[in-house]
């Protein structure tokens, strides 16, 4: 793939991470990422907001705006890890499968499995897997590539390089693709280039994110992350759909996070 084909969007958790404070609305985010100069969205099952059940007109509010859904990420309070919890897990995962059908090649991202409860963590990442699995069954029978997300919040399951080997062990790349996010990679380990080249056959768009030494949140361009040599990596992958997807949590975005991402955009046209 050429550069001058990749694509460039923008994830809403940005505005996410702010909680109780933000008081805006889905329609509020999709404009701030037009208006930053992206041209495609990727929107948590939180964020969707009142579109949640109503994909075709939130379709039409991302016409309104030159905007393409690239995925809709999604998470759980079970953290994909509590066998009870499986089944319902899966009812969730099917909803938002549905959602995405009706946009032709929008992922739905799978967070990161997390540890909320007791007991052997080795036993949570076969867990972990199932879950997993049988998703990205779902998402083939509906026509929608599901993908995980790996991370470095707290109590994340997948953070270190041995993490990654053991998850990937256990899933089937043609059910279960990988969103890389280069700022968590950067905080777990720091082989980050070889992590997306050895498994680069699964990579299925990426998350740009960058981190600072301290292991800090950094705005794009201002940290350790090598985005060059990202996104060199990224367009020989062979399933590789061309999104570059920028995800902005520093403490210039919980300031004001339009002008942030707007910025991040900016900084893009740098690398594309």
């Amino acid at each position: 793939m050429d550069n001058s084909a990749l694509k460039i969007g923008c994830q809403t958790f940005t505005w996410e991470m702010l909680g109780p404070s933000w008081k805006g609305s889905p329609d509020d985010l999709v404009r701030a990422i037009s208006e930053g100069g992206y041209a495609g969205i990727e929107i948590t099952d939180t964020m969707i907001g009142h579109y949640a059940d109503r994909p075709e007109e939130f379709g039409k509010a991302l016409d309104r705006h030159g905007l393409t859904l690239v995925a809709l990420a999604i998470a759980s309070k079970s953290g994909f890890t509590v066998e009870e919890r499986i089944e319902a897990d899966l009812v969730d995962a099917q909803r938002w499968i549905d959602f995405a059908a009706h946009f032709p090649g929008a992922l739905v991202s799978m967070g990161s499995a997390t540890v909320v409860s007791e007991g052997s963590r080795d036993d949570k990442f076969g867990i972990a897997a199932a879950f997993y699995t049988r998703a990205g069954e779902l998402g083939r029978a509906s026509g929608v590539e599901m993908a995980i997300h790996p991370s470095s919040h707290h109590d994340t399951l997948l953070y270190s390089r041995s993490d990654y080997d053991r998850i990937f062990s256990l899933l089937d790349n043609a059910l279960v693709g990988w969103v890389p996010d280069t700022g968590h990679i950067l905080r777990g380990h720091d082989d980050m280039l070889d992590t997306l080249r050895t498994y680069s056959d699964r990579i299925r768009y990426i998350h740009l994110k960058d981190v600072g030494p301290d292991g800090k949140w950094a705005m794009l361009g201002r940290g350790t992350c090598d985005t060059r040599a990202v996104i060199d990596i990224a367009v020989t992958a062979p399933r590789f759909n061309g999104w570059l997807v920028l995800e902005e949590e520093s403490g210039i975005a919980a300031a004001d996070p339009a002008a942030a991402v707007k910025a991040n955009r900016q900084m893009a046209r740098r690398y594309t």
